[in-house]
C-alpha cells in the first residue's frame, strides 16, 4: 500500500520496536506517533498500521493503566529486535538514542517540579510546592489558601514558571 519493499516494511516495524524498547517506559500511541512524525521516520497511517500488526503478532502489548493506554515490548519483540537490529541504520539508531535521552531528561525535569494541594477543611486548602534536583529537595513551601481555585492557580503558576518564582522568593529572603 504505502511501502515500496518488504525490506522497508521490516525496517519500519523494527524501528517501532526499537523506539518502544529504548524508551524503557511504556509509551502511549500519541507519544510514539508524535516521536515518529517529528522525526519523519514514516507517516501517520503506517505508524498506526504497524503498531496494530505488531500488537496482533504479539511483538508488543497494548495495555491500559492509570487511564492511559500504553505499548510495551514483549519477549518475542525483544528477541526479534536483538536478532535483526543490524537492519536499522546506525545513524537512525544514534539519532533515536539521542532524542529519547532528551525526552527522558525533559520528563525527568517535569517530575521534579511538584505542585499539588489538598483540602484541609471547609474553607482551607494546603498547597505544597517543591523543586527537586537529583533526589535532593532544593525548595519546599506549604501555604494555606481559602479556595481550590487559588490552590489550583498557585500550582499551575508554579509548574509553568518554577525557576522565576524560586528565584524571586530566594531574592526576597536574601534581601
Amino acid at each position: 500500500m504505502f511501502i515500496d519493499s518488504t525490506e522497508e516494511l521490516a525496517q519500519n516495524k523494527l524501528l517501532l520496536l526499537y523506539i518502544i524498547d529504548k524508551s524503557e517506559i511504556p509509551l502511549t500511541n500519541g507519544e510514539i506517533t508524535e516521536f515518529v512524525l517529528e522525526n519523519n521516520y514514516m507517516n501517520y497511517f503506517l505508524v498506526q498500521q504497524f503498531l496494530s500488526e505488531l500488537t496482533r503478532s504479539k511483538f508488543i502489548e497494548y495495555s491500559r493503566k492509570e487511564e492511559k493506554e500504553r505499548y510495551t515490548i514483549l519477549k518475542k519483540g525483544k528477541l526479534t529486535l536483538d536478532y535483526f537490529i543490524h537492519r536499522i541504520p546506525i545513524k537512525i539508531k544514534n539519532d533515536i538514542d539521542k532524542k529519547i535521552e532528551m525526552k527522558k531528561e525533559e520528563l525527568k525535569r517535569k517530575t521534579q517540579i511538584i505542585g499539588d494541594y489538598f483540602k484541609k477543611n471547609k474553607n482551607e486548602y494546603v498547597v505544597n510546592l517543591k523543586l527537586v534536583e537529583k533526589d535532593s529537595t532544593l525548595f519546599s513551601l506549604c501555604i494555606n489558601v481559602v479556595s481550590s481555585k487559588q490552590a489550583k492557580m498557585i500550582c499551575d503558576n508554579w509548574k509553568s514558571n518554577p525557576d522565576k518564582i524560586y528565584q524571586e522568593i530566594l531574592n526576597t529572603l536574601i534581601k
